[in-house]
């Protein structure tokens, strides 16, 4: 995996860095957004505010692998052409169903937020997942999102950008979640925070990328079925323990609650 810290830990990166006093051990819990935290693409969800919630051919022909926020730059120009505005957006966003057993996720970690820093690393909008965690009423749970930025031009159109640059061939040309998750990692090494595990849950290709950077005492949390887990499942077949956390597939996110609360009482 080439430009991302090829077979080096997320921690072993930070060794030799000065800490401030150590504080109590804390969890590290990042989140996807798509296909993880909600039920749906939200870029797909998106298509309902357009004329006859569809999309004409000759932009659904522009779309290049790799190259998926260039494509929803595209989109959003074309919405904006159709007169869909701030609040059309906003309606779409906040009615996106989370996904099974989210709801029961977030409660509990509400009730435990001095256990779990939690964080958000998704290819969406940093307005679109906003609308939606405000919606659902656990945008304050989060201490940071990472996502591509966005915004509305004085036409009243949204606009989108790239969330960074990067060298990672496994990743899309705007954005390596590995890179971001390493950064963090550092950032809060550097304010005296260290983690005693990290916890992945995700769904897709791009979550694979940070995940293989996980170590013996993290946890990846893949969506049953989806990219990510196939992912797992064919390294783990070519290179038996290459990937090196634990594996805890979910098809409910209650799932991930139960693993959560289970280890909570181990520690108690």
């Amino acid at each position: 995996m080439n430009g991302c810290f090829e077979g080096v830990g997320l921690r072993c990166l930070f060794k030799g860095v000065s800490m401030a006093a150590p504080k109590p051990p804390k969890y590290l819990l990042a989140f996807d957004f798509d296909e993880t935290i909600i039920n749906e693409n939200s870029d797909d969800s998106i298509i309902r505010a357009a004329p006859g919630q569809a999309l004409p051919e000759h932009i659904r022909q522009t779309f290049r692998d790799g190259f998926y926020n260039e494509y929803m730059q595209r989109v959003f120009e074309y919405l904006g052409d159709q007169g869909v505005k701030m609040l059309n957006y906003k309606t779409v966003y906040e009615n996106i169903p989370l996904s099974p057993g989210m709801p029961e996720l977030f409660q509990f970690l509400s009730k435990n937020q001095d256990q779990f820093e939690i964080i958000l690393l998704s290819d969406a909008n940093m307005f679109g997942i906003e609308c939606t965690l405000r919606a659902a009423g656990v945008y304050s749970l989060f201490r940071k999102i990472f996502s591509n930025p966005s915004g509305f031009d004085k036409r009243g159109y949204l606009t989108l950008g790239p969330y960074h640059t990067h060298k990672c061939p496994q990743c899309p040309a705007n954005m390596c979640k590995r890179k971001i998750l390493t950064e963090y990692l550092m950032e809060r090494a550097q304010e005296g925070a260290e983690f005693e595990s990290i916890f992945y849950v995700g769904d897709g290709a791009n979550d694979f990328c940070p995940s293989v950077a996980l170590t013996s005492t993290d946890i990846a949390f893949p969506r049953k079925g989806y990219p990510m887990h196939q992912m797992t499942q064919e390294m783990e077949k070519k290179q038996p323990r290459a990937f090196q956390a634990s594996v805890v597939p979910w098809d409910s996110a209650v799932e991930v609650c139960r693993y959560l609360q289970e280890l909570l009482k181990r520690k108690c």
